[in-house]
């Protein structure tokens, strides 16, 4: 049979799928909680591994010996009382009641964790050395700054021991004598709340609430740019007798605490946050909410921006790609108001887009270098517009 002379019309037009744009770029969860904690020596779960719990049943399955409640089992179901609740709850058993570093150490590969609390732990602890793991809610603050300088972004919230006793300098007391100051984080990754007399059965003494395991709850149902101020904290009460003065409010929100109140101004009763600091010494990440909108917007980044790699071309259409790529991360998140403006600027893009003959030899430099190392800086702005906290009202009475 001789071959054809002339390439066959037929099928005429040939169509060839390319799903790819259909993939969307990774989303992670704003309100993911781990607790960890102390459970049944019996319990199924092994120690030292997160599981997943949905409400009490699978919590009890998971770590009680039958149906009576532990510190971990207590504090989990403190998490879901919240209103609205986290999108997902673990859950990790600790072989003892001290070694929280191994439990926390199991949490590292679960990259979708945004907060992280100890069950009923109030005592600080000592901060790790060359040869020993930190302690206690020492080991809790050195866990989530470690992991959220190696790109796995967490926020640690803990509670000041509810049992401490009332005293004129309660808020100094806390800070310096309770030694709680120490846990005061750099960079912003600690959330301290204060719960003076917080209980579940204010009929026993012994029923100490764990403040810690609800504000995570209660913090981590809300999207990261909503103000933790006046949300309320559900599952414990605070006796009339152990609520904080105005003047103790106001000292421990200077110190960067958040104390639980049952304000008269709101109907009913119940706890809330009356502030939304965070226990940091960088005054720039000083509120829970800036904190958590800008990690969101770096995992947006980052997850949007990924499929620039080794695609993406240092050349005016290519950097030109990325820009647009930005554009659409940022853009709904301004038309959401979680922004108020961005703006983005590539040096590269700009030179690139000037006729070579216009090009200054700086400018034919700075190509040359991108093009080498294949790295392309950028600036990425975005303005902020936070939530009002306070409204100082001038009253004028007239006759």
């Amino acid at each position: 049979m001789p071959s054809p002379i002339v390439q066959a019309a037929y099928p005429f037009v040939t169509v060839r799928i390319d799903a790819s744009g259909l993939a969307g770029a990774a989303v992670r969860s704003p309100g993911v909680v781990a607790v960890v904690g102390l459970a049944d020596a019996a319990a199924a779960a092994a120690v030292n591994t997160p599981v997943e719990v949905t409400d009490h049943d699978s919590i009890l399955a998971a770590f009680a010996n039958g149906t009576t409640p532990n510190a971990l089992t207590q504090s989990l179901d403190l998490v879901l009382a919240q209103d609205p609740q986290p999108s997902k709850v673990y859950g990790v058993r600790t072989s003892d009641d001290t070694d929280y570093a191994a439990a926390l150490s199991g949490l590292e590969a679960a990259d979708d964790v945004t907060f992280v609390c100890l069950a009923h732990e109030f005592a600080v602890g000592a901060a790790s050395t060359a040869n020993k793991d930190a302690t206690f809610l020492m080991a809790l603050k050195e866990h989530v700054e470690t992991m959220s300088a190696a790109g796995h972004k967490r926020m640690a919230v803990a509670a000041v021991d509810p049992t401490i006793a009332k005293s004129l300098t309660y808020a100094a007391d806390v800070v310096a004598v309770n030694s709680y100051g120490k846990l005061v984080s750099g960079d912003g990754r600690m959330i301290l709340v204060a719960g003076r007399g917080a209980t579940t059965d204010p009929a026993d003494a012994t029923a100490t609430a764990d403040p810690a395991a609800s504000g995570a709850g209660a913090i981590a149902g809300y999207s990261p740019s909503t103000s933790i101020v006046l949300k309320q904290v559900r599952g414990f009460t605070m006796p009339v007798t152990s609520q904080y003065t105005p003047a103790e409010i106001s000292d421990l929100a200077g110190q960067g605490i958040v104390p639980l109140i049952d304000p008269a101004l709101i109907s009913g009763s119940g706890l809330y946050f009356a502030d939304g600091g965070t226990f940091s010494s960088d005054n720039t990440r000083n509120y829970v909410d800036i904190v958590r909108v800008l990690d969101d917007i770096e995992f947006r980044l980052r997850a949007g921006l990924i499929g620039s790699i080794g695609d993406s071309r240092i050349t005016k259409p290519g950097l030109t790609t990325i820009r647009v790529r930005i554009e659409g991360i940022l853009g709904p998140l301004q038309q959401a108001a979680v922004i108020d403006d961005y703006a983005v600027s590539i040096p590269l893009l700009d030179i690139l887009s000037l006729p070579e003959s216009a090009r200054s030899a700086g400018d034919d430099a700075l190509v040359e270098t991108a093009r080498n190392t294949r790295q392309v800086p950028l600036t990425v702005t975005v303005t902020y517009g936070p939530a009002v906290h306070r409204l100082d009202v001038t009253l004028v009475p007239k006759f």
